[in-house]
């Protein structure tokens, strides 16, 4: 059975799941278009010329548009909407299918998850910019009880930084995407009992915002956090306070309403947040923890897909790849003036990594998620704080942002505190190697990527490499794009950002291009 799922609304894409196995997920931000994209045409063309055939299904997650009574499909909240029936597709009889959005979480997160995961009783948390609840899910992939907890969760963390943000207008502004990832990093500067008490008062109003689309920010003029700036100490505590806050508001129901010793799957852009991960894991209720590498919307063509999947076959589990998304693009010859060509060697790779280079290093199919896992990456030594600084301003990011490590798993006992794989970047774990200067955020904490040979093969090779030279095989970590943009996926955009941003190394495949005449430093 080929199954063919959209995506509508912000972070659009489309995902093909065929006999139980995800071939395509393809995000409409990748290839360098604007980040949190809606579906575009191109990206329906781009997987048009690569199925052989038409769909058997055809799966529309369910949307509601902010502000807007229409709804498409299933619409956005019920965890039980589905519709089936049937269709034409080009012409073809198909399957139509839909349901809701917060369905394209559960069933994403229950299809991604080990097979051997699946219990008699699951609890599936979706937290996100709208919705926060535990869904409890039975063995037939029944959702047999809905546990709220907060509304906007995802939306109210990203408030809290619109308010000290003088950049944010007072009103009319919608919570932005991007910042829920900035406040995560500001959490780090601050401490959660550091507020004073207006500030404490302030960050209980933001929590109990009843509409955070807009952004009431002009009702918090009376507070010491309206337009403080978002590197304030106020702002930092604010995130630091804000971060525990909702974490325990969520923890205190799981541990009375959940019952103890099943597994927990966690979904929804709040799953991105690496703090809050690492204290799920750690809570020491449930018989196991697992988050797909692609929790936000950018995994719900995936989720539907799977939903879809199930439907018809009664199976929600895929085997699946987090290198699903299209190949790299040679559409342009570096110029050899400017670019001298070899073929790739690990060991040499190494020792120019640690002189200080950074390399844009491109391997296989992109990454689906947001996050760079060793195929769309810039790569760089981890042990000098100014490589961080530097990977910022190539970046063109803030500079209070940290930088992720990747590191083979060989290595992790003796880099990091704690000894468990994440290889798709989703939790935090304490620095120990006082070497990993670059990687190492101010509280102690990074958020690695762990390799391993089978995973990510070229990766694995160039760590041990990096290994034999420095016996640590840590190297920064961090996308492959523009500012804004999604992760590069053709030549022409690679030549172009290399030389604006004085990047001196690229890697494709098994050539490495080294800069003739290197070029200036990005500032």
């Amino acid at each position: 059975m080929l199954v063919v799922a959209f995506k509508p609304g912000h972070d659009g894409g489309l995902a093909v799941v065929e006999d139980g196995q995800l071939r395509f997920s393809l995000e409409s931000e990748k290839d360098s278009n604007p980040r949190f994209s809606y579906l575009t045409p191109t990206t329906v063309l781009e997987l048009a010329e690569r199925l052989g055939r038409l769909p058997d299904v055809v799966a529309v997650g369910g949307w509601q548009d902010i502000g807007s009574p229409c709804l498409v499909g299933a619409g956005y909240d019920d965890p039980t909407a589905v519709i089936t029936r049937q269709g034409r597709f080009f012409g073809r009889p198909v399957h139509h299918f839909s349901s809701s959005h917060v369905r394209s979480h559960i069933f994403g997160a229950i299809g991604m998850a080990p097979a051997a995961q699946l219990a008699d009783l699951q609890a599936v948390l979706v937290w996100e910019g709208s919705v926060g609840s535990f869904y409890l899910v039975d063995r037939n992939l029944q959702v047999v009880r809905t546990i709220p907890v907060m509304d906007h969760p995802g939306a109210k963390y990203a408030a809290l930084f619109a308010v000290c943000d003088p950049t944010f207008p007072s009103a009319g502004g919608f919570p932005r995407l991007s910042d829920s990832g900035k406040l995560m990093a500001l959490a780090a500067y601050g401490a959660s009992d550091g507020p004073d008490p207006e500030v404490r008062a302030a960050v209980d109003r933001v929590l109990k915002i009843p509409v955070t689309y807009p952004v009431p920010k002009a009702e918090f003029r009376d507070t010491p956090l309206y337009d403080s700036g978002v590197t304030s100490a106020a702002c930092k505590d604010a995130a630091a306070l804000i971060t525990d806050l909702i974490f325990h508001a969520f923890a205190e129901v799981a541990l009375r309403e959940i019952p103890a010793g099943i597994p927990l799957l966690i979904s929804g852009g709040c799953g991105l947040n690496c703090d809050w991960n690492a204290r799920w894991a750690g809570l020491d209720h449930f018989s196991s923890v697992f988050v797909p590498p692609c929790p936000n919307d950018s995994g719900s063509a995936v989720g539907t897909a799977i939903d879809a999947h199930a439907t018809f076959t009664g199976s929600p589990h895929i085997s699946w790849s987090v290198y699903s998304g299209l190949e790299f693009v040679h559409d342009r010859a570096p110029d050899p003036a400017s670019w001298a060509r070899r073929d790739l060697d690990d060991q040499a790779l190494a020792v120019a990594l640690s002189q200080g280079r950074v390399v844009a290093w491109v391997q296989g199919r992109w990454e689906i998620g947001p996050r760079a896992l060793g195929n769309r990456s810039l790569l760089a030594d981890a042990s000098s704080p100014a490589t961080r600084d530097r990977l910022n301003l190539i970046k063109q990011r803030e500079p209070y942002r940290p930088i992720a490590p990747c590191a083979r798993v060989e290595d992790l006992a003796a880099a990091f505190w704690e000894d468990f794989p994440d290889p798709y970047m989703l939790y935090f774990r304490r620095v120990r190697d006082p070497r990993l200067r670059a990687v190492t955020h101010v509280d102690g904490s990074a958020r690695v990527q762990t390799v391993t040979a089978d995973g990510n093969a070229a990766l694995h090779r160039l760590l041990t490499a990096v290994h034999d030279h420095s016996s640590l095989g840590v190297l920064c970590n961090t996308s492959l794009n523009y500012p804004g943009l999604g992760f590069i996926n053709t030549m022409s955009d690679l030549i172009g950002y290399c030389e604006d941003r004085g990047v001196d190394d690229m890697v494709v495949g098994n050539t490495w291009f080294e800069r003739v005449r290197p070029g200036p430093v990005a500032v």
